[in-house]
């Protein structure tokens, strides 16, 4: 694990720290992430592999549960350096490279240099390497592949941030800094150039009935598509799921 980030990848939590490695010589197997964006062959190759592994010829949710995946893989160490360490890895696809398995999934990231300094307050500066340079292009050219439309892509990595800025505010003790990263991030609409901000939606809550009383549920932004792989079904928090369709229905009087 790279130095910097064991304060904060312990115990069972360190899994989450070593899916990022820096050394000046990455692995000769590690792909740099430019080769994903520079033609198709790459990641139709990836994409296939994966389709294989989950029984499925539907590319939309292969290409969604790759996604997440390769997302569960990059944004944990990243964004825990970003918003608790105030410290940017480079993570442009020309300086990173990415390790996958058999079935296609991404497992590792490498960097070849420690990092910078990230401005304290800037959350722009903090993540605009991540979102513009990297996941934008990316995500471009997954769905243009799989014919999937980028919001669900936006979407998973929303769902994640969403769960690491949780567990950081947690870490941190409600940091300020956290809590400016995951509103610039999640709540606000545009970035501060103007750009629509891509992980931007908003977020649905429906009341549960429960024996001890109703309880408040927040709906993921997005649903991922995992329902349409053989043998899976909704999660428990899929904005698609019927019975949360049933309760829209029902208070718009439906």
């Amino acid at each position: 694990m790279i130095p910097i980030l064991e304060p904060i990848f312990r115990g069972p939590w360190a899994a989450y720290g070593e899916s990022l490695a820096c050394s000046p010589c990455p692995p000769p197997h590690a792909l740099p992430v430019s080769q994903l964006l520079a033609g198709p062959e790459v990641l139709d190759e990836l994409l296939q592999r994966h389709a294989a592994h989950l029984g499925s010829t539907d590319l939309r949710p292969v290409a969604s549960a790759w996604s997440l995946h390769y997302l569960w893989a990059l944004l944990p160490p990243v964004v825990a350096a970003a918003s608790l360490l105030r410290h940017a890895f480079a993570v442009q696809p020309g300086q990173m490279w990415v390790e996958f398995d058999a079935d296609g999934e991404a497992r590792r990231f490498h960097v070849a240099d420690s990092g910078r300094p990230c401005p304290q307050g800037d959350s722009s500066a903090c993540y605009e390497a991540l979102l513009w340079q990297h996941l934008a292009p990316l995500f471009e050219a997954v769905g243009r592949r799989a014919r999937l439309p980028a919001k669900i892509l936006w979407g998973n990595a929303a769902r994640y941030l969403d769960s690491i800025f949780e567990q950081g505010l947690l870490l941190s003790r409600q940091a300020d800094a956290v809590a400016r990263d995951r509103e610039r991030l999640l709540e606000q609409p545009a970035w501060p150039d103007g750009r629509a901000n891509p992980l931007y939606s908003r977020a649905r809550q429906v009341l549960q009935e429960a024996p001890g009383g109703a309880t408040r549920l927040t709906l993921h932004r997005q649903c991922c598509l995992y329902y349409l792989l053989p043998g899976e079904g909704y999660c428990v928090a899929c904005p698609l799921a019927p019975q949360y369709r049933r309760l829209t229905a029902a208070a718009a009087g439906g």
